[in-house]
């Protein structure tokens, strides 16, 4: 299989140059879907430190970047919404969000707020002793008691990248409750951000749908339950306010 795909076809989120080339380094499969951007894109599409994917792997075998507080050395590992990205020799620290458009955008952050991160809890498993692990939706596991639901999100911290201590510690908690504040990351209204105003659950297949209000611009819209990510509680979280 290809490592490649057409710039043509590739996901519009990315807000890459369609004409500039033939191709583009395809997703690796990881964190993110086919959807999440590869950091080699990242690199030289977005920010422009590489010039060419060349560059890019040297960077990244010299471990001088950070993806969610661990060195990144895949130049195709996906980059997803809420993914903390820092590159410590520069200074810089970066979260991937959506923009109102739902394009996948780098906002600079200060180094203490890169040091946690907002994460979607999948599911729940019980497993060996009888501990509740959650599964995040980036990929990741922890340990924890079982006042977390599925669909709620929580902010977690990094740890120091060197040793990975106090790695996965929970610092806050956004249930997926109504009054509550959720982004959607997924169809015509992604990239907006609103106030739940109803959860509309169906005994079916069908999936659940969620009513939310954008008291800014007295917006009102629908949604279906998956594509929901709580970034808040009455208000939007105050680590996340000024760049969403």
């Amino acid at each position: 299989m290809s490592n490649h795909l057409k710039r043509l076809v590739a996901p519009g989120s990315w807000r890459i140059h369609k004409k500039a080339q033939k191709f583009v380094m395809k997703t690796a499969p990881g964190p993110h879907d086919a959807d999440g951007m590869p950091v080699g894109v990242w690199l030289r599409e977005h920010t422009g430190i590489a010039q060419n994917a060349s560059e890019a792997r040297k960077i990244l075998q010299q471990r001088d970047v950070l993806v969610n507080g661990r060195p990144c050395r895949n130049i195709r590992m996906g980059l997803g919404v809420f993914d903390i990205v820092s590159i410590p020799k520069l200074g810089k620290h970066y979260r991937i969000q959506l923009d109102k458009r739902g394009n996948l955008i780098s906002v600079e952050i200060p180094e203490e707020s890169s040091k946690t991160r907002l994460c979607k809890i999948r599911n729940k498993t019980v497993v060996k002793g009888g501990r509740v692990q959650l599964n995040l939706a980036f990929g990741a596991n922890i340990i924890a008691d079982n006042t977390y639901r599925a669909k709620d999100s929580i902010v977690v911290t990094l740890g120091d990248p060197k040793t990975g201590e106090d790695r996965f510690r929970i610092v806050d908690h956004f249930p997926f409750a109504e009054g509550n504040v959720a982004m959607i990351v997924g169809g015509k209204h992604s990239g907006k951000v609103g106030r739940i105003i109803d959860i509309i659950r169906t005994a079916s297949s069908v999936p659940n749908r969620v009513v939310l209000m954008d008291d800014s611009a007295d917006e009102r819209f629908e949604t279906i339950e998956e594509y929901i990510f709580m970034v808040g509680r009455s208000g939007i979280a105050p680590e996340l306010e000024a760049s969403i």
